[in-house]
């Protein structure tokens, strides 16, 4: 704000804020160049000794207004409205442009002259101010209200302030409200401002005054009254998760719900998604049923983080929940996480985002990650198979930075080595450059069948005589994982083969796991291995009882996204299947505890961070079909 009204008044004075004195200015003017340099460095009192000097040496010049108005706020700055006004009032009153006036008006609310400060500020046209002179202009308007005991005027101002283009510091404004609210108004203003201010923060920031108060004077009946209708507030609603604690305090804040509040995006653009994992939890409420009935109370976050947040919240205080799942997408799962960890609520998300099961003591994670599929790949690889040497082709993008990232430090860590890495563009189609490089040999050299033939050797020939082909030389590497989707594999497996990459065994992840694969590259990926945290024909008599089951209900199979919705809820039910658990402390140190859950996503327990430790399906093109590798 200083540095706009600087501006402003340096513009008016005609100074320029460099080389002044090498341009010829008369030491006048230079005084009143190094006065504003000293205002805008904060040095007041020097500021205010030029201004002054200028202004007893200099009483004709056609600068010695804006320079009234500089020394005014130098004072006002320094705390000192009275000699502030002082110098506005020496400005002839025509010549008092509008900044000059609203100064004048805030310092005479300062100085306790409420009905000229008004009359001042009211008659300032606001298409004359700046946007931050408008909410000042407001500002003022309000302590002027209030200096002359006119707390609704006040009010009425000060939202003003905060609904004017740009408002600055909203936070601070609601709470200027909140506290006005509080301190200015009695029982029958606040009805008064929920009538005036109806679907407006006011009005619901009125409604939890009445609430709290009504507490206060045992009325819970008509503090449950104003809770519910403050807890009606459109999203955004500042003090929502205030008139939720107001909500709980009516209730037994020990007595818990045997619930679990599930977080999907039901509506928008993950509708689908959200559809999805829900069938697989409605499919485990029918199959878990513990002694003690446990309700699933659903809530659509329509992949909006804010929502998410509130709405967990919600669950915690009002719904009293002991544990809930979700959500999907990573920032709505982050949000909701920072809310669980302030609830002191077990949260089981489904999202793939890294670290937020480490954010919180309360956060837990049952997805399908990149270190876990990375793991079971080299389970098999250097474990059953004894490879030793690899080689990666991975995609330009964020995730396969990310499968990159990890099978490099894995194989590393395992005693591995890595004998090369390229990548690609997600767009790119030919894939002759990688595969040379993988391979050691110059890219740009032509093919050998556009080379000039060679003589051949005595040894040549009389291979050639015998009909013996000659050896192919082996790749310098044992394995290439290629951490792509089955459309990219399609395109890139083909050309392995044509261009020398052969005798190698291949390595994906659960994006391979597409029977369209095998259509168009089945021959090229023969002996291929994968991970994947589901497979809908696994030999695991549960797993076949899930897909069955699904399949009557729904006439389809079912996904890796119901399978994930089936086992979060699954997790939860058994555990609440004890008679121990009591509070959400007890739910927390049980999913700490888990062993091994038969999960058909894999059996799983939980870490010391909450990330699932999954036993994930490793699977191999067999024959022609993707088979479960036992």
């Amino acid at each position: 704000m200083r540095r706009l009204l600087l501006v402003i008044l340096i513009c008016l004075l005609g100074v320029r804020f460099s080389g002044a004195e090498s341009i010829g200015f008369s030491p006048p003017e230079v005084t009143l160049q190094r006065a504003a340099d000293h205002y805008q460095a904060g040095k007041l009192n020097e500021a205010a000794g030029l201004l002054r000097g200028y202004l007893v040496s200099q009483p004709d010049s056609s600068r010695h207004i804006p320079a009234l108005l500089m020394l005014a706020r130098v004072h006002a700055d320094l705390g000192e409205p009275v000699t502030s006004l002082d110098y506005i009032e020496q400005i002839p009153r025509e010549q008092r442009g509008p900044a000059a006036r609203l100064l004048q008006g805030r310092m005479l609310v300062q100085t306790d002259q409420a009905a000229r400060a008004n009359q001042v500020l009211i008659a300032l046209d606001p298409f004359d101010l700046t946007v931050a002179e408008r909410q000042q202009r407001w500002l003022s308007l309000s302590d002027a209200a209030l200096l002359a005991d006119q707390p609704l005027q006040g009010l009425y101002f000060l939202y003003q302030a905060l609904l004017s283009e740009g408002a600055d510091a909203p936070v601070s404004l609601q709470a200027r409200i909140h506290e006005l609210l509080d301190t200015r108004f009695d029982d029958d203003g606040l009805r008064e401002v929920v009538f005036m201010y109806a679907d407006t923060n006011l009005a619901f920031q009125a409604m939890l005054k009445l609430g709290w108060r009504a507490l206060g004077d045992g009325d819970k009946e008509q503090a449950l009254h104003w809770a519910k209708k403050a807890l009606a507030a459109p999203l955004g609603f500042v003090y929502r998760n205030e008139a939720l604690a107001l909500q709980a305090q009516l209730n037994d804040p020990n007595q818990f719900q045997r619930a679990i509040g599930v977080l999907l995006p039901l509506t928008g653009k993950y509708a689908t998604f959200g559809s999805l994992v829900q069938r697989g939890m409605q499919l485990a409420e029918q199959q878990f049923r513990p002694e003690i009935p446990v309700r699933l109370i659903y809530r659509d976050t329509a992949g909006d983080p804010q929502q998410a947040a509130q709405q967990l919240a919600e669950l915690a205080i009002s719904d009293r929940v002991m544990a809930a799942v979700g959500p999907l997408v990573g920032a709505v799962a982050e949000t909701a996480m920072v809310e669980a960890d302030s609830q002191r609520l077990p949260l089981l998300t489904l999202s793939q985002k890294e670290g937020l099961a480490a954010a919180s003591p309360y956060g837990f994670r049952n997805s399908l990650t990149t270190r876990l599929q990375v793991r079971a790949l080299l389970d098999a690889a250097m474990g059953d198979l004894e490879l030793t040497t690899f080689a990666m082709l991975s995609p330009a993008t964020r995730q396969g930075e990310l499968f990159a990232e990890e099978f490099r430090a894995a194989v590393q860590q395992r005693g591995g080595v890595l004998i090369a890495a390229e990548r690609y563009s997600p767009e790119q189609t030919d894939f002759r450059r990688q595969v040379r490089l993988l391979l050691g040999l110059d890219p740009d050299a032509p093919d050998e069948e556009e080379q000039e033939p060679e003589e051949a050797t005595d040894e040549e020939e009389e291979e050639t005589e015998s009909g013996a082909e000659p050896e192919e030389e082996p790749p310098p590497f044992q394995a290439l994982f290629i951490p792509d989707y089955a459309d990219r594999i399609a395109l890139i497996a083909p050309q392995l083969v044509f261009y020398g990459l052969k005798q190698v065994q291949l390595l994906g992840t659960n994006g391979w796991n597409d029977p369209e694969l095998l259509q168009t590259a089945g021959q090229f990926i023969e002996g291929a291995i994968f991970a994947d945290g589901f497979f809908r024909h696994s030999h695991y008599p549960f797993v076949q009882e899930f897909v069955q089951r699904y399949f009557a209900i729904y006439g389809q199979d079912p996904t890796i996204l119901e399978a994930q919705g089936y086992d979060a809820a699954g997790i939860l039910l058994t555990l609440f299947n004890s008679p121990d658990i009591v509070t959400r402390e007890d739910v927390r140190r049980g999913l700490t505890e888990i062993q091994n859950f038969p999960g058909v996503t894999g059996a799983t327990r939980f870490d010391s961070e909450g990330e699932a430790d999954k036993v994930l399906f490793l699977l191999q093109v067999q024959d022609g079909i993707i088979a479960q590798r036992n």
